[in-house]
């Protein structure tokens, strides 16, 4: 890997922690929070290298400053003219060439902010030095979070993570290039495997939206390109190399199904169909999340959606064991069955005062019904009566610790509903069991459900989330492409802020201030798997590069399942042995659950012929 070469590099040629690299400046300031220090000959010193410097104060102790390079420059002294590079190097004017390279200061020991005196010797940090520059050794939990440049692991403090003095992880790039996604992922394996956690391992959970392709959807599988370097990585980062243990994965069913098959393609097993019934979506008024569009809070339709849902609940009652429910004469089945009620409650001259407000006008009314019916068509699927009513269809994070909720194929108003509303479960879910245990959230293409401007039902419970999440046990990890349209309470209440490779033009936001101008500008250039990380003791955020996953992200990567033996937890996280409701199984049909033994398993899987 690059960071190992770097660090073999450096020992070679005599650039070993510990070494002088050069001294610091006397032509430019020096500052107790920053310095220049010039390179001796046959040293270097490069972005992000930790370099320490010492100064003797009469009648007081040693200070030590330490800080890491943000920036490099290289120059020719005594030339005066740019053509006098070409004289310089054929031996016609004298000249010599000086590196310099600018400290910015993480950690003044003891703390006697004085600055470094001029021509007193820098060097580079490793070891308990490096530790102590970047604050790793007052962690009482540390998290691995990736390799530096040097090759040596770079530490994230858990006490900002899980709610004890913070909260929250904000991560921007841009799509396919940043791989935020990838890194989320790998602190998620991170917390779980590194130990971190202590005691309560056991009861943290992750909640996974999957919304770009079915890449999610293997975590539970070892990757097959893992190679011995990226195996190297792990070791040295303290974790084991494989996939996800415990792994939960849902899916809606498929359109137009009636068998309730999940709808996956790549995937054969293991995967769950979730699904709401018509009686759950008028008893927990859950109407208002079907209009979970980012909409001015000053229109007036909003208000007759707040009354139809009232009325829903209020003159319905359940019909059967489907879930369907019933309101005067009429039994829903579908949503097309309650979009068509609802549409004769409001219109109707002796009943629209009462469903849609007194004081209603049609062109409220008729807004609303338009609204109303473009959400049939993506929430038939979703809100449905027609199938067997079976627990394994509620989407739960029990039984697994990591939940993986496949909404790729779902439109953009589905995709939020669905949040919106899993959201809103699991944060009742941990009002009522107490912070004793974490949940991890993590949500990719955050702008959308958080929007900096309107307001809608999922953002009102993602800033619920950003500001109450910490005493709660609910961390967000929200992923986007742009953290200037998100809202920016959401960013500002993350502890930990991330971010990849960025567009230029986004760079130069005031979101990304915590960022030093190099580091900016570096993000414009950063290859995937390079994260800039800001944490809350560090002022300067530490470059890191996290290993290739170790768990499958496509099905050409992905390995054989592990095995799962008797009362074990299984791919979809149920007791082996138990019934799990709908699975798709290789053969297209169902099975008894996703522990369930797949008869065809060891039967080479075609692709289909398109």
């Amino acid at each position: 890997m690059a960071e190992a070469g770097a660090a073999g590099t450096a020992a070679a040629s005599g650039q070993a922690p510990g070494r002088q690299v050069g001294r610091v400046l006397g032509t430019q300031d020096a500052t107790p929070l920053s310095f220049w220090v010039a390179i001796q000959s046959g040293a270097y010193l490069q972005l992000d290298d930790v370099v320490v410097t010492a100064r003797a104060l009469p009648g007081e102790a040693t200070v030590l400053h330490s800080g890491v390079v943000t920036d490099v420059r290289a120059r020719h002294e005594g030339a005066q003219f740019a053509s006098d590079v070409f004289l310089i190097e054929e031996g016609v004017l004298p000249a010599e060439i000086q590196e310099v390279a600018e400290i910015s200061v993480t950690r003044v020991d003891p703390e006697l902010y004085v600055p470094p005196r001029p021509g007193a010797p820098a060097r580079r940090a490793g070891g308990d030095e490096r530790d102590a520059a970047l604050y790793f050794d007052t962690m009482e939990r540390r998290l691995p979070m990736g390799l530096g440049r040097d090759g040596v692991p770079v530490y994230l403090n858990f006490d900002f993570l899980d709610g004890s003095r913070g909260a929250h992880i904000s991560v921007s790039g841009i799509s396919g290039v940043a791989t935020k996604t990838s890194f989320a992922l790998f602190l998620l394996y991170s917390i779980f495997q590194c130990g971190v956690l202590g005691g309560r391992a056991a009861n943290t959970k992750a909640l996974v939206f999957s919304v770009k392709g079915e890449d999610l959807l293997f975590l539970d599988r070892p990757n097959t390109r893992l190679d011995d370097v990226g195996r190297d990585s792990y070791a040295r980062l303290g974790l084991p190399a494989g996939p996800f243990p415990s792994v939960g994965i849902y899916a809606p069913p498929l359109a137009g199904d009636l068998t309730g098959r999940p709808d996956v393609r790549e995937r054969t097993d293991g995967v769950q169909a979730f699904w709401w019934t018509l009686a759950e979506f008028c008893e927990q008024e859950l109407l208002p999340f079907a209009f979970a569009d980012a909409e001015d809070d000053r229109q007036q339709y909003t208000m007759v959606v707040a009354q139809v849902a009232s009325m829903l609940r209020r003159s319905g009652s359940p019909a059967g064991t489907d879930g369907a429910w019933r309101v005067d004469t009429a039994t829903l089945r579908t949503f097309a069955d309650l979009v068509d009620l609802v549409t004769d409650k409001v219109t109707a001259e002796d009943t629209r005062a009462q469903w849609a407000g007194p004081v209603t006008g049609a062109g409220t009314v008729n807004a609303f019904l338009r609204r109303l019916r473009s959400a049939a068509r993506a929430l038939a699927r979703l809100v449905r009566a027609d199938l067997p009513a079976e627990a394994g269809r509620r989407v739960s994070t029990e039984g697994q610790q990591v939940t993986v909720v496949d909404l790729h194929n779902l439109p953009e108003r589905a995709q939020r509903f669905v949040v919106g509303l899993l959201l809103r479960a699991e944060t009742e879910r941990k009002e009522a069991a107490g912070p004793g245990s974490l949940l991890f959230t993590m949500i990719d293409e955050l702008n959308k459900y958080a929007p900096r401007e309107g307001d809608s039902p999922i953002k009102q419970t993602l800033l619920d989330i950003a500001e109450r999440g910490r005493s709660l046990g609910i961390i967000l990890i929200g992923a986007q492409q742009t953290a200037s349209e998100v809202e920016r309470r959401v960013v500002g209440m993350s502890s930990i802020k991330v971010v990849g490779r960025l567009d230029p033009a986004e760079a130069g936001r005031s979101e990304y201030g915590f960022l030093p101008v190099t580091q900016r500008q570096r993000a414009t250039i950063a290859k995937p798997g390079t994260m800039f990380v800001s944490q809350p003791e560090l002022p300067v955020p530490l470059a890191v590069e996290f290993p290739f996953p170790a768990w499958a992200t496509r099905p050409a990567e992905a390995g054989p399942a592990p095995s799962v033996g008797p009362g074990a937890v299984g791919t979809a996280g149920r007791t082996t042995g138990r019934s799990a409701g709908r699975t798709v199984s290789r053969t297209g049909g169902r099975t008894g659950g996703p522990g369930r033994q797949d008869p065809f398993a060891g039967i080479p899987h075609d692709p289909p012929p398109f």
